[in-house]
């Protein structure tokens, strides 16, 4: 006969497996000192960001008390130092699990303001900025796109340079330029009148005559990135603050490859979390006496998502490899980008479906999540435009306009 003490653990009910979005152990795959940042990257997140990035995200606010505990991380090198691209992109997913906002932010500066003077700046230029920039004592933001130009700033920025001695005049409007509103340093891109190409500048924004920021504002996807509306009115920068390797649109795009593998990493992020928070409601939220992880058409749901974060982990890998390989091509990037994107519209979708009511508030993150996926979708290039250089690379075709 049975004893009392196994008939008792036979009725209680086996504990619920933790939500867990690593379901093929991709980062089994770090070594143990690139484990050890990430897990500093992780608790970080969990316990100084997540308890406080709804109320700032909702009230379309920067939490500007993380700076100095971010600093204490010492990753602001992370993506200029010599660190495998893997880890990059996994600190990046890891962020974005919790927050895309935040890694917008901590991307924007060390990916596209510090990654541009890394990739097309001078020695000079690399040693003046990077290493307070490292420090997160200067924050940068990227101005490439313009109110009347996005996808055609390869052929038509609007913003003019114009050298007069060994200064040059700037003039234009960049706009959705992310941490502009308060941040220290610019990567302007604007067009040269003497030759027609583009050409790179940074800008210091408080000292700079002529250069104001407007704040964007009533947005509904990463409320917590602050966005500017640039405008320069004859903007003098100094020839030792052009950039000295960016000189035609082609070694901008050279960044853009680099950052749009960074949106593939984020978007990965996103699902996960959104994952994640799915799972738990579902093992929690009970309906005609059971949880609704215990029906069918719920657990569809859930690996249906789970697939979809697995399916861009991995392919997120293998880019990476290419990435460490030299490899790396502009289609690559821009596969990677469009086909996460997209799983992850309809991983969050389903994330909020199986929460409800209670998924179009913010209380349970998926709605946040929610809001904060169409913002990755369209930016750092498009959908349809990351299609088409995929297309133009498979067929050898261009179908651009």
């Amino acid at each position: 006969m049975p004893s009392a003490t196994a008939l008792k653990q036979a009725r209680e009910p086996k504990p619920l497996p933790a939500p867990n979005a690593d379901f093929y152990q991709i980062e089994d795959t770090l070594s143990a000192e690139e484990r050890a940042i990430l897990t500093k990257v992780h608790d970080f997140m969990e316990t100084r960001v997540a308890p406080i990035i709804n109320d700032y995200w909702v009230r379309d606010a920067f939490p500007f008390e993380l700076i100095e505990p971010l600093k204490e991380l010492n990753i602001g090198g992370l993506n200029v130092g010599d660190y495998s691209s893997r880890l990059k992109g996994l600190v990046a997913m890891e962020m974005s699990r919790v927050d895309p906002s935040f890694t917008t932010f901590f991307g924007v500066h060390t990916g596209l303001a510090m990654g541009t003077i890394a990739l097309l700046g001078s020695e000079e230029q690399r040693q003046k900025w990077l290493p307070p920039m490292a420090r997160l004592e200067m924050i940068g933001c990227f101005g490439l796109t313009e109110p009347l130009v996005g996808s055609g700033t390869g052929g038509g920025l609007l913003t003019t340079a114009k050298r007069e001695g060994d200064t040059w005049i700037l003039n234009g409007e960049k706009k959705w330029i992310g941490n502009a509103p308060w941040c220290d340093v610019s990567i302007i891109w604007a067009r040269d009148l003497d030759d027609n190409q583009v050409k790179g500048f940074i800008v210091e924004n408080k000292t700079t005559p002529g250069f104001s920021v407007a704040k964007i504002e009533n947005k509904m996807a990463l409320k917590v990135v602050q966005n500017g509306l640039i405008t320069m009115k004859g903007c003098r920068v100094p020839e030792a603050n052009r950039l000295q390797n960016a000189n035609s649109f082609r070694d901008t795009a050279h960044v853009l490859r680099e950052t749009r593998s960074g949106v593939g990493w984020m978007s990965t992020g996103v699902q996960m979390g959104a994952y994640e928070a799915a799972v738990k409601y579902t093992q929690q939220r009970i309906q005609f006496g059971k949880p609704i992880a215990s029906f069918q058409m719920i657990q569809d749901l859930i690996a249906k998502m789970l697939a979809n974060v697995t399916a861009c982990q991995a392919l997120m890998f293998r880019l990476e490899e290419l990435h460490g390989e030299g490899k790396l091509l502009d289609q690559h990037a821009s596969l990677a980008k469009a086909f996460t994107t997209q799983r992850m519209r309809e991983t969050v979708a389903w994330a909020r479906e199986v929460h409800g009511a209670n998924g179009i508030i913010v209380d349970n993150n998926v709605g946040r999540l929610f809001a904060d996926a169409e913002a990755l979708y369209s930016y750092e290039g498009t959908f349809q435009m990351q299609n088409l250089i995929v297309g133009k690379a498979a067929t050898g075709i261009s179908a651009f306009v």
